[in-house]
This record gives structure tokens, sequence and C-alpha cells, in this order.
């Protein structure tokens, strides 16, 4: 926890940086005035505003510290609640800014509007920016997003790096802050850069300089289960990659239809030299499409990504997997020491027989480490009960209070199953998780 606390710590002294900056570019004066009053207020917002749309950037720049340290799902969830915070910013600038001015002139809200769009330099820039942060926003909402396909919400969200431009020359041509400030101009300035920077070392530059050096290559796919593929990809040198257990990658394969987005999906069995396998569950256009990749496709890959990885602390281990959330655990179960015999569990839950994945893999793994395995299957009303709430739990783990527990899968079975732990008597900081739903 040292980590996520570090970064979240240096985001609020940033946060503290721009409010003395404008702190420092606002006489005391004006403070009197209803309409100066609003005005400042609104400036304090849209500088807020400006540093919060980089710190989400920042966010998301694949910055392997940050990536193995705090995790990629954890890094979305604090990108999203990030998000509302600034969409909520940037709508506080608009309303004061144009209510502050409004009230100064002895005008109507909307006459100030249509006049400072008319006249005030840039305003109209930063209008369409607001627009297209709204426009990400409400297809970013719960509700909407499982109404709209990712390829629609993914090319919104490319709109952003625009709405981001557009707000940046509008701060320097009308914020009070940069008007006679180089100092604050020049810091301004090379925050943007610096993040601007990171963002194409990690996501553009160092994706294909790894492309060049490990050649990745679809060499087969195979069918696992109804609507679950393995696809095995050949290269070289994946040793130097360093991939760890429960870690995924960002694929994009080459093809016609695909190579213009990367979908992130775990490794399904720890790397070999020249060969690695990723499992993965058709629940949309991408994914279902990989069972139709042909043999040769060449792949461009981001990572290792991700925390969930396991920690040798010296306690028995509990693996709860839901779906296709066997694919990251997969690879764990096999990668613990056999020094751990006996003393390794793995649950798989699946609605019917069908789902399950990997089932000879984890049998045979199971034998080899003298684990238990567990495969939990039927929905809850065939069943009469939940096998993963608290009660059952401890009937089928004894002693599960003395285990770390890793747990991957559906949303709701994850929530459900953490709960479940903790009221079986696991502490938190030992319950890990990996969610799909970023």
């Amino acid at each position: 926890m040292v980590l996520p606390g570090l970064v979240l710590s240096v985001i609020g002294l940033g946060a503290a940086a721009v409010c003395a900056l404008w702190w420092h570019s606002t006489p005391p004066f004006q403070l009197s005035a209803r309409g100066e009053l609003l005005t400042d207020a609104g400036d304090l917002l849209g500088l807020l505003t400006g540093y919060g749309v980089v710190v989400l950037v920042a966010l998301m720049s694949r910055l392997p510290p940050l990536e193995k340290g705090i995790g990629a799902d954890r890094l979305a969830r604090w990108h999203a609640a990030g998000g509302r915070y600034v969409i909520t910013l940037v709508t506080g600038h608009v309303v004061f800014i144009v209510w502050g001015y409004a009230v100064s002139g002895h005008e109507s809200v909307t006459g100030e509007a249509v006049t400072m769009l008319g006249t005030v330099p840039d305003v109209l820039m930063a209008t369409v920016s607001w627009g297209l942060l709204l426009l990400v926003a409400v297809m970013s909402v719960r509700a909407a997003r499982r109404r709209v396909a990712y390829e629609t919400w993914y090319y919104a969200h490319l709109y952003t790096y625009a709405a981001i431009a557009l707000a940046f020359s509008h701060q320097f041509a009308d914020g009070p802050a940069f008007q006679g400030n180089l100092s604050a101009r020049v810091a301004w300035s090379v925050l943007y850069a610096g993040v601007g920077g990171l963002l194409v070392w990690y996501r553009v530059l160092v994706p294909l300089r790894s492309a060049a050096r490990h050649r990745f290559t679809v060499q087969a796919v195979h069918p696992e289960a109804p609507g679950v593929v393995s696809v095995l990809i050949s290269g070289r040198d994946f040793g130097r990659l360093r991939a760890e257990p429960g870690q995924f990658f960002r694929w994009r394969f080459l093809t016609r239809e695909l190579w213009w987005q990367s979908h992130p999906y775990s490794l399904s069995a720890m790397p070999q030299p020249d060969l690695m396998r990723i499992t993965v569950k058709a629940r949309g256009g991408h994914s279902g499409s990989l069972a139709d990749l042909k043999p040769g496709t060449r792949i461009i890959a981001e990572g290792p990504y991700g925390a969930f990885t396991p920690m040798l602390t010296g306690r028995r281990v509990l693996f709860i997997a839901g779906g296709v959330g066997i694919t990251p655990v997969r690879a764990m179960f096999a990668a613990l020491p056999r020094r751990m015999s006996g003393g390794i569990t793995l649950l798989y839950r699946a609605s019917h027989p069908r789902d399950v994945v990997f089932s000879r893999e984890l049998n045979a793994i199971a034998a080899d480490r003298h684990a238990a395995l567990h495969y939990l299957i039927g929905s809850r009303d065939q069943l009469g009960y939940d096998p993963l709430d608290a009660l059952h739990l401890a009937r089928t783990v004894p002693g599960v209070h003395r285990y770390e527990a890793y747990v991957c899968g559906p949303p709701g079975m994850t929530q459900a199953a953490i709960s479940a732990l903790e009221a079986a008597g696991i502490p938190r900081r030992r319950i890990h998780h990996e969610s799909f739903d970023f």
C-alpha cells in the first residue's frame, strides 16, 4: 500500500501547488466584489481542470512502476473517479466564469455567454473542448457503457486528446495565472510536455520496439470450450520480458479488422523462451474474432502489466476463479513452487460443466503439487446455496482465515467472494483481486 499512498500524495501536492498558483495570481482586493469573486472561483476551477486532465492521462500512460506497483484495474478505477471530478470541475468553471462576467457587466447569463463566445479569445475552442469532455463522460457512465460498442467508446476517448489541446491553448490565452508569469507558463508547459512524452514513449515507441525485438506472431488457435479459444503466440527472447504469472499484455493483432485497437488479455501459462499463450472468451466483437486468426498474423504487444501476481509470504494460498477468470489463475497455480505441496487450494466456479476450461491441465497441476482442487459447478438456484459464501468457504477450506487469497472473475462474483472471505476472517490486506471491468 506504500506506492498507492505515495502516488495519491503526489497528486494531492500537485493540486495544492495549483491552488497556490491561483492565489498568487489573484489580488486580494478582487475578493470583495461578487462578480469578481465568482470569476476568481471559476479561474481556480479551470486551473484544477487543466491539472486534472494531465493526471488522468498520466494514470493511463502505461508507466511500468504504476502498472506493476498499483495494478491496471486500480489505475482504471482511479482514472474513472478522476474523470468524474474533472467533468464537475470544468462544468463549474464554465458556470462560474459566465456567471461572474454577467454579474460584473450587469448582463443576463445567456447574453454574456453569447458575448464571450464571439469576443473573448479561444473561448469558442474551450467550449468545444468542454463539449468533447462531456461526450466522453456520458459514454463512460456505466449504464451507457453497457450499450455502447467498445469501438465507439474507444474512438470517443481519442477525442479527449483534442479537448486537452484546445483547453491548453485557452488557458494560456485567457488564464490570469499565466498572463505576465513566465515561470508559470514554463512549468505548465513542462508538465504537459512531460506527460505527453510518457504517453508517446510507453504507448507507442516501446510497443513498436518490443514488436521488432520479439517478433510476436500467431502460431495457432485452439478451442478450449464453447466461445473460448487459446491463442499460441510464437516469437523470440520472451525471457527478456520478465513476465510474471497473473500478468497480462495488451495485444494488437495486425489484421485489417483488428490492427487499430489493443485489448488486455492475461497469460494463461508462463511464457517459454519462444512461446506464449493467452485464452480468451468471446464477449464482444474483438474477442469473438480471435477464433478466426490465421497462423502467421503479426502482433504488437504492450506489457507485461498488472500487480495480480502471487506473493510467497509463507502462508497457504487460496485461489478463487470464476469463468474466464481462470486464465491468470491457471498460470499462477502452475507457477507456485513444489515446496508448497499441500498448502494450495483452488476453487473454480462455473455455471455449467461446459464452461470449465483447462480441466485436464488443472487436474495435472493439482496432482503434481498435492493441491486441493474443487470445481463448484451450477447456479445458486440449482445448488440451493452459494458455494462462495462465508459458511461454505469455511467448510470447503478448513482454516480459511489463515490463507492468502487471490480472486479473479466477473465483477459481481469477485466482490461477493471478497466480502465472503472477509467475513470468514481473512484480513483485507491478504485478499488480492483483479477485475476484468476496466
